[in-house]
């Protein structure tokens, strides 16, 4: 797993889609639906498949970041 259409396609797996047009918000509702998974116990923070999402959900939205900061 190493994009963020990895990661979309990893929360397919529990039956997650997300339609968000905007990209960050994309990350956004992700992020907060792994917290979710977390909290319900599906799957657990020590989990190696977890931190990859969490970090790859961490990298993009840095890179989004900056990409909007290069436009303003």
């Amino acid at each position: 797993m190493k994009t963020l259409y990895d990661v979309q396609e990893w929360f397919k797996k529990f039956g997650y889609i997300n339609l968000a047009p905007n990209r960050l918000d994309a990350i956004y509702f992700m992020k907060q639906e792994l917290a979710y998974m977390v909290s319900a116990g599906l799957i657990d923070k020590s989990n190696h498949e977890y931190l990859t999402v969490r970090l790859i959900l961490q990298r993009e939205e840095r890179f989004e970041n900056e990409k909007l900061g290069e436009k303003l």
